[in-house]
């Protein structure tokens, strides 16, 4: 049995992913290929109740950026352990919204977490393991912002200042371009223009796995 693939979408908060992963659902099932959908942090009993922990703004105390960091990596060790591997192991294919790429981005970029920390921690919870494939959604944070303020209440690390957005962009990018698996799209353009964008990459990695 061949194992399945995963295939993670990335981005600052109102790039699109929610509409992209539909886009990958979509290709995934023209081709008949089974799949499940995970979100991090979260994606496991445990992992969600770590995900409230992080996302909350009404914490009586002030979670520091250590916790922050390491119940990120703890979220994504438990989805990883319980719910991808086996999914992979099994055929099945794994879409995910976010993966490391997005600590690497908000921890390491915008809290400024030195690269040797980030490394040694993500070593011991993903033992070297990375996505078959990412989409990288690429807005400016002022535009992206606004389109996640229209969409509700912020969470708290929505409600972090623009430069903390610039930093993670900036780090996002430049993790983006030395990656040979990862796609950048132009997250600014009219939504059509991005989904067939998701589409042409989706489908030329369907078919170089099929080949």
């Amino acid at each position: 049995m061949k194992k399945g693939k995963f295939i993670v979408v990335e981005g600052i908060e109102g790039a699109g992913k929610s509409s992209a992963i539909s886009v990958i659902e979509a290709v995934l099932n023209r081709h008949n290929i089974p799949f499940i959908k995970t979100r991090e942090p979260g994606g496991t009993p445990l992992a969600e109740a770590l995900r409230e922990i992080v996302k909350s703004a009404s914490h009586e105390e002030k979670l520091t950026q250590e916790t922050e960091l390491l119940l990120m990596y703890a979220s994504r060790s438990q989805l990883l352990a319980n719910r991808i591997l086996p999914a992979l192991e099994s055929g099945t294919w794994v879409i995910g919204d976010r993966h490391d790429l997005s600590s690497r981005a908000y921890q390491g970029g915008g809290r400024q977490f030195d690269d040797g920390i980030m490394d040694a921690i993500a070593n011991v919870t993903l033992k070297g393991f990375t996505p078959d494939l990412t989409v990288y959604l690429d807005i400016a944070p002022e535009l992206g912002l606004a389109r996640a303020q229209a969409r509700g209440e912020l969470d708290r690390i929505e409600l972090e200042k623009i430069e903390f957005f610039q930093r993670v962009r900036d780090k996002y990018l430049s993790l983006a371009q030395a990656s040979e698996t990862t796609n950048v799209i132009d997250a600014s353009q009219s939504m059509q223009a991005v989904h067939n964008d998701v589409t042409a990459a989706v489908e030329a990695f369907v078919s170089g796995m099929q080949g």
